[in-house]
C-alpha cells in the first residue's frame, strides 16, 4: 500500500478491451483515467485520480493567456517478465521544479508527482502496450487557472497527469536542416525548462524547413548562429572522429535531458569519449569533408534514439548511411535491453510499479 492513498474514481465507461492497441500512435491515444490536483491558498488539495475528461477554464485563464504552463514526458514499459518500470521519473519531477520555479509556479510535492503517477499506472496497467519501440507515455503538467487579465504569477493552479500508449514517435529517419535565422531559446531566457512557449515558438521554422523537404531543425545559439545546441525539441550527439560530441547545457538554452544524461553514462560505460561541449557548424561541416564526421542522432524521451540521415547547412548536404550507423543503435539497443530487464539496472533508473 502506498504511502499516500489516492481516492479513485472509476471510469464507468472504460474504452478497454474494445480498443484496437494494433492501431496506437504517439499522442493521440488516452487512457481512461487521470490524476488531478488543485493549487489554492498556498498548499495543493483535491488530489484524486477520476475518469478521463474535459474539464472547464475560465476564458480570462490566465494559461491562455499569458503561457504559465509547463510538462514533463516520461515512459512506462512492461518487461518481458510483465513488470511494469517508469524510466528515471525522478528525474523529470526534479526539472518539473525547476521549471516550475522558473515560471513563478508552485512546485509540487514528491508524494503527488511520484506515488500519483504510480498509482495511475497501476490502475491503467492493461493499456501499456508490449510492441518493439512502443510504451505508455506520461505526460504531467501544471496550468495556472486564475481568471484574471493581469501580467502576475497566478495564485490558482491545476497540476494534472495523462496517459497514452505510444507507438514510435519517428518511425522514419529524420533530415535536418540547420536553422540560421530564427532561434529556441537565448542566455537568461527559458530554454531549459520545459514550458508551453519553447514549443509554440517551434512551429514556424519547422513548417519552413518542411516545405523544403526536411523534418526538423537543428537549432544553433541566439547571438551568432554559430555553435549547435538542440534537434527539434531533443538533445543531440555527434559522432566525430571515433567521440561522442553533444552541445554543453551551462548557458541554460539546452534542455537538461533525461535521456541525454542516461545516453551519456551509457556511452562512457560502453568505452565512448564523451565531450560536453561548444561545438560550431563550421567544425561541423569540416569534419564531415574531412570524413571524420560519421554519425549524428537525437535522444529524448519521446523518441529515443531517433536516427539522422541527413543534416544540411544551406546548399551544403551531409548524408549518412543508415545501415552503417554504430553508436547510435548500440545505444537504442542498450536503452531497450535495459527497460526490459535483460541488463542489469546497476544505476537504479528504473522504478517499478
Amino acid at each position: 500500500m502506498s504511502k499516500h492513498s489516492i481516492p479513485v474514481t472509476k471510469n464507468l465507461h472504460p474504452q478497454l478491451p474494445s480498443f484496437n492497441m494494433d492501431e496506437i500512435a504517439f499522442g493521440k491515444n488516452f487512457t481512461d483515467h487521470m490524476l488531478v490536483a488543485d493549487y489554492e491558498n498556498g498548499e495543493w488539495k483535491n488530489v484524486e485520480i477520476k475518469p478521463y475528461a474535459p474539464f472547464q477554464v475560465d476564458p480570462s485563464c490566465a494559461t491562455l493567456h499569458y503561457g504559465q504552463t509547463i510538462f514533463e514526458g516520461i515512459k512506462a514499459f512492461k518487461n518481458d517478465k510483465g513488470e511494469v518500470v517508469i524510466f528515471r521519473p525522478d528525474q523529470n519531477l526534479i526539472r518539473f521544479n525547476t521549471s516550475a520555479e522558473r515560471m513563478q509556479m508552485p512546485t509540487i510535492p514528491e508524494w503527488i508527482f511520484m506515488e500519483g503517477m504510480k498509482q495511475l499506472i497501476d490502475l491503467e496497467r492493461a493499456w501499456i502496450p508490449n510492441k518493439p519501440d512502443s510504451s505508455l507515455y506520461i505526460r504531467p503538467f501544471m496550468i495556472a487557472m486564475d481568471p484574471f487579465l493581469g501580467v502576475r504569477p497566478s495564485n490558482t493552479y491545476k497540476f494534472m497527469i495523462i496517459l497514452g500508449p505510444s507507438g514510435a514517435y519517428h518511425a522514419a529517419p529524420m533530415k535536418i536542416l540547420i536553422e540560421q535565422h530564427y532561434t529556441r531559446a537565448t542566455p537568461g531566457g527559458v530554454g531549459f525548462a520545459k514550458n508551453g512557449g519553447n514549443y509554440g515558438g517551434s512551429l514556424f521554422p519547422v513548417s519552413l524547413a518542411q516545405s523544403k523537404g526536411y523534418d526538423q531543425v537543428l537549432w544553433t545559439d541566439a547571438i551568432e548562429h554559430k555553435y549547435v545546441e538542440e534537434v527539434g525539441m531533443m538533445n543531440v550527439m555527434f559522432v566525430i572522429d571515433g567521440k561522442i560530441i553533444t552541445p554543453s547545457i551551462e548557458k541554460g538554452t539546452v534542455l537538461k535531458g533525461v535521456t541525454r544524461n542516461s545516453s551519456i553514462t551509457i556511452l562512457r560505460e560502453m568505452g565512448y569519449e564523451v565531450e560536453e561541449r561548444f561545438l560550431s557548424v563550421e567544425e561541423i561541416v569540416d569534419a564531415h569533408k574531412k570524413g571524420l564526421f560519421t554519425e549524428v542522432f537525437g535522444v529524448g524521451t519521446a523518441a529515443v534514439v531517433s536516427y539522422i540521415s541527413r543534416l544540411a547547412h544551406g546548399e551544403y548536404v551531409m548524408d549518412f548511411d543508415i545501415d552503417s550507423l554504430k553508436v547510435a543503435p548500440a545505444l537504442k539497443n542498450h536503452l531497450h535491453e535495459l527497460r526490459m530487464g535483460n541488463i542489469v539496472d546497476k544505476h537504479g533508473w528504473l522504478q517499478h510499479v
